[in-house]
């Protein structure tokens, strides 16, 4: 038998429908490892289609063709290392698989199907695919592999019997999208399977955005022991090479590069200007504009906006009006000009009153209120959006998730527009996010570094400017306060009392729990935006929109 097994991972960024370009970056990693003397190259799960397909995946014609195109695949690296790759699978009587095809020899020398299928948080699996039985494991150059299709790893059913079985390395093909501090929870999964099993392991990741979620790569190989051996970086695409040998114990992975990953705060930084990025570039977007009120949600998203796409791809827009402070103009301008973005202004006092002159005989006997504060905004939407119809341009909406949660946002107003990044996240995190971002920059980011969102833009009073001296605590708790309630609400799924048990308001809890419940209509609604946490609105937390319940305890 070999003493020495060369792997070669191919940690990449697919795009969903794309087979032709998808194959063609599976082509030259399948060169690249060809090249260095590899007897295998390996890609994540659902690599041919991109990931996830939703229920695209279920057309027979999409299915269909991914399936010749891992034909091709296969005869196209016919002379040369075995390639392993995920993508869909029908068999003889309709049922839908998710597989992994390992391709040599100009055929599909072994497929395996993926038997957890993975049915909570933004994963439809049971809807999409069929479970199916465990897979053992298959023969490269004499090296016998399992490969557990990522839900697999995370239990102890699938590797103990790979292992069993006489699998000699664990090999595990992944489209696990980020969340906050999941990396984490990954390597200590794994390490149980590594320990349970005295197998090496390899956990191999995609990168990339693919609407609300963004795959993190970081990519690693455990051998026996939970020694780490490989670390590949986070979100980044990047094809490494690892050498396994064979000792008296079995196969063991000599250690390599060991990447040092990036803090919670430079990874939510990261998967927003990734996800921005990939949504334009995938969709077809080469530019974005938006609405620059001068406050911090609005210049972080001009921030974001700028490293993902280059300044000069993103316009700024002023929109004011009478209740417009002198600052708050001063501060747009000074972020545009800090990213070296373009700045237009335009008025909407004329257009407010041309609509307000048209109410008036409506309106009359009645007392000002939101109605008239949510025509400016609604006004500042029509705005925008004309001009992203009239130039091409994506429209993005700045509404972080405390305002989204309780619906301090106006619904085709300053909601409009194609993506979100700070969707996932909170007011207080928007903050220290500004800070963070004025105190670093790196290689990936695309504006320039520096200060650039003044300090009066982070440290000021939130406030819609909708009417004179407004403030966003006239309506709200502060968003320290707000943000603590919303968080154990939300991401902890606690009770009324749970919340109230930990030091806050009763009254204020109720409050924040009815305009949480009452806001349901406003996020079917809103624009798509980046998955930072494990309850992100759309996916991961499904209300009903018509609810009477509410929690009295």
């Amino acid at each position: 038998m070999a003493g020495t097994f060369r792997l070669t991972l191919a940690q990449l960024n697919p795009t969903v429908g794309d087979f032709a370009g998808n194959a063609a970056k599976a082509r030259a990693a399948w060169a690249e490892g060809k090249a260095a003397g590899a007897a295998m190259v390996a890609l994540p799960e659902m690599y041919i289609t991109g990931y996830q397909t939703q229920d695209l995946v279920m057309k027979p014609g999409f299915a269909a063709e991914a399936e010749e195109w891992i034909a091709r695949l296969a005869e196209d690296c016919a002379e040369g290392p075995a390639l392993g790759l995920g993508g869909p699978w029908r068999d003889r009587q309709g049922a839908l698989y998710n597989a992994w095809f390992v391709l040599q020899g100009g055929k599909v020398h072994a497929r395996v199907l993926k038997h957890h299928l993975p049915n909570d948080t933004v994963f439809d699996e049971e809807r999409l695919f069929e479970s199916a039985p465990v897979s053992g494991p298959y023969a490269v150059n004499s090296v016998r592999i399992g490969t557990p299709i990522c839900e697999d790893a995370w239990f102890d059913d699938v590797t103990e019997t790979l292992a069993e079985t006489g699998a000699e390395i664990l090999l595990v093909p992944n489209g696990s999208p980020y969340y906050r501090n999941k990396y984490d929870r990954r390597v200590n999964l794994m390490v149980s399977r590594v320990i349970e099993t005295r197998l090496p392991l390899v956990y191999l990741n995609m990168v990339g955005g693919q609407d609300d979620q963004v795959f993190d790569g970081a990519s690693f190989v455990l051998n026996p022991g939970a020694d780490l051996a490989l670390q590949m970086p986070a979100f980044d695409e990047c094809i490494r090479h690892v050498d396994f040998e064979r000792g008296e114990h079995g196969w063991r992975a000599v250690r390599t590069e060991l990447v040092p990953l990036p803090d919670e705060w430079e990874q939510d930084y990261r998967a927003m200007v990734e996800s921005l990025r990939d949504y334009c570039g995938k969709s077809g977007f080469g530019k974005v504009l938006l609405g620059l009120s001068g406050g911090v949600d609005s210049a972080l998203v001009a921030v974001i906006a700028a490293d993902a796409l280059g300044p000069d791809n993103v316009r700024c827009v002023m929109l004011p009006s009478e209740f417009t402070s002198v600052h708050s103009l001063e501060d747009a301008k000074a972020v545009a000009q800090a990213l070296g973005c373009r700045l237009d202004t335009v008025s909407i006092e004329g257009a407010r009153d041309a609509v307000e002159g048209a109410l008036v005989h409506l309106f009359k006997g009645t007392k000002p209120g939101v109605a008239e504060e949510n025509i400016q905004s609604r006004l500042r939407g029509l705005t925008l959006m004309a001009i992203s119809n009239k130039f091409g341009e994506m429209l993005l909406t700045t509404g972080n998730k405390s305002e989204v949660a309780v619906g301090y946002a106006t619904i085709y107003g300053d909601m409009a527009g194609g993506y979100n990044p700070l969707k996932d996240l909170y007011k207080t995190r928007v903050f220290e996010t500004c800070r963070w971002r004025n105190a670093n920059h790196r290689p990936w980011m695309k504006g320039p570094a520096g200060d650039v969102i003044p300090e009066r833009v982070i440290d000021k009073a939130p406030s819609a400017e909708l009417r004179a001296n407004q403030k966003d605590e006239d309506s709200l708790p502060p968003y320290a306060v707000l943000d603590a309630i919303l968080e154990r609400l939300i991401e902890g799924d606690q009770s009324v009392a749970e919340v109230v048990a930990a030091g806050f308001d009763r009254a204020v809890v109720k409050k924040v729990e009815h305009l949480v419940y009452i806001s349901e209509y406003k996020r079917f609604q809103s624009a798509p935006g980046v998955r930072l946490t494990r309850k992100a609105f759309w996916l991961d937390r499904r209300y009903p929109i018509v609810n009477r319940w509410r929690d009295e305890s």
